[in-house]
């Protein structure tokens, strides 16, 4: 071997869990085999992880705004609800969602298989869907809506952890991307459903159409949660079909102990982490969870990344009254439901193509940031006209907004990268505090300043302005710590580390420019 292959060799193991000592543990690490092999391991992960996750998400949105599309099927005068009492019911699962968050994320980055715990959580949340069709009253409804956030909490952080665990910096944004189509799509496509259920299961059994919508879709997410977690537990049936069915829905655990891969592509998954990042994706062994919680907590990009994310959903907290704001265009319920479908499918495709071009440059900011204009200009529009064609043109560019939300975690991911333990807890406080913004815009879109809304737009407008600020002040931040990490290697190249980079340079054949750029360790994207 020669000098150069015994040199990538090393870089390759350098800082890696070695987690077999079987014959073909080293396989995929050699020179030849490496490129192949990583493009096998991902190409992987795209057909086992990414399906899996955005069927779930589908669901959970789905559930979560099922509240939304039941009220216009009488919800609210069924259980003889208030406008502030609907209010409250929208409002309070974000009590129990926003902080469960944090600690969520502290155990999924402290256990061994987040596979069985995020399947555990589906199948709650189901349950607790399914419930709501049997309240009665505002009391009984409340209850179900703080228990949901709880489960639910686990989820979208989690799986971005997850795909941090797996993709490097570059390959990150366009699977956060389509992990985040699945929001997307479940306001297009759920829409859809609930106008199904809602227009078909009228009187059925002499129950209300709501009740059934939520009944049918509870059931479906707990299914697939079952499917989850028994594809976790059982790996394989004794059954060729089942065993392939399972194998296609189950969701990895860690790089260092996937059952569906073998012992070369577990260290090449650990190896390319490392290399990405410049030193091993693993905690060390006395990092406790509440080590990473204190880290996270020092560190002010996570205190910005938290605001701006707060902000950044109020801004964003049309959503939850999207089929309201549809229906203000004048047309019945079915109608309304078909109309609310168009901008999120246009929405999806404009989030995959903004988070391909932001891995293919690198660049961060303004691939989050110019969608936030974007929706102020969409309320820009909403505030001067009442016109069907204007108004609904709005809705198109108000959706595009969650095209910038959907990188914001893969922000956060590349900005504080390591300790894992600190990353996950950093994600989990971003978005727990985030979606109090949520909460707030709950009361923010009241029903009393409809049809026009102004209000509620000039609100959310402020906000986003204020986002906008928070993402320059982080961007600055992130180039200045760059320019740090240049001037030390600068000076690392000059008297006796130049003449160790010559030396390295010669050795490997190559030139000084080429060892140099060799050398260039970890920057921040902005």
């Amino acid at each position: 071997m020669s000098i150069e292959e015994e040199k990538k060799s090393e870089s390759f193991t350098e800082n890696v869990v070695k987690v077999s000592n079987d014959d073909d543990d080293f396989r995929l690490l050699t020179t030849d085999a490496r490129n192949a092999g990583e493009r096998a391991l991902v190409r992987k992960l795209d057909r086992r992880l990414m399906p899996t996750a955005v069927v779930i998400y589908i669901l959970n949105y789905i559930d979560r705004v099922a509240v939304t599309a039941a009220k216009l099927q009488g919800l609210d005068q069924d259980l003889g609800l208030t406008t502030v009492q609907y209010e409250s019911i929208l409002a309070i699962l974000y009590v129990t969602y926003c902080p469960a968050q944090i600690p969520s994320n502290m155990i999924l980055s402290y256990i061994s298989r987040p596979s069985l715990y995020i399947g555990a959580c589906v199948v709650g949340w189901g349950l607790t869907s399914a419930l709501t069709g049997v309240t009665t009253s505002f009391a009984g409804i409340m209850a179900c809506r703080v228990f949901i956030g709880l489960p639910e909490a686990a989820f979208y952080p989690g799986i971005m952890y997850l795909l941090s665990r797996w993709y490097t910096r570059k390959e990150l944004a366009v699977r956060s991307a389509w992990f985040y189509c699945g929001l997307l799509i479940s306001n297009a496509f759920g829409s859809l459903i609930a106008a199904g259920i809602l227009g078909k299961m009228q009187g059925v059994l002499g129950l209300s159409a709501w009740r059934w919508l939520f009944y049918i879709e509870g059931a479906i997410t707990m299914f697939f949660g079952f499917l989850t977690m028994c594809a976790s537990s059982c790996s394989y049936s004794c059954s060729k079909l089942t065993a392939t069915f399972s194998s296609r829905w189950l969701l990895p655990d860690f790089p260092h102990n996937t059952r569906w891969l073998n012992a070369a592509e577990r260290r090449l998954a650990q190896v390319r982490l490392a290399e990405d990042a410049g030193e091993a994706d693993k905690d060390s062994d006395n990092l406790t969870i509440y080590d990473g919680l204190w880290l996270a907590i020092k560190d002010p990009k996570t205190i910005i990344f938290m605001f701006m994310a707060c902000s950044q959903l109020l801004g964003l907290s049309y959503i939850n009254f999207f089929p309201t704001l549809t229906q203000t265009l004048g047309y019945g319920n079915t109608v309304t439901f078909l109309m609310a479908a168009p901008p999120w499918v246009f929405a999806s495709a404009l989030c995959v193509f903004n988070a391909w071009h932001a891995d293919r440059t690198g660049e961060r900011f303004f691939h989050i940031a110019s969608w936030w204009w974007v929706v102020i200009l969409g309320y820009v529009i909403s505030l001067s006209t009442m016109a069907t064609g204007g108004r609904y043109f709005s809705l198109f560019l108000m959706t595009t907004g969650y095209c910038g939300f959907a990188l914001t975690l893969t922000w956060v991911a590349s900005a504080i990268p390591r300790p894992p333990a600190k990353r996950s807890v950093a994600m989990g406080l971003v978005n727990g505090f985030g979606n109090l913004g949520n909460m707030m815009g709950s009361y923010v879109w009241n029903s009393s300043w409809g049809p026009e809304y102004h209000q509620s737009m000039i609100i959310a407008l402020c906000s986003l302005v204020l986002t906008t600020a928070l993402g320059f002040l982080m961007r600055w931040i992130l180039i200045r710590e760059n320019k740090k990490m240049d001037m030390i290697e600068k000076e690392l190249m000059e008297g006796p580390g130049r003449e160790r980079i010559e030396e390295a340079a010669r050795l490997e054949g190559i030139t000084f420019e080429e060892a140099v750029k060799r050398r260039k360790g970890f920057r921040y994207l902005y």
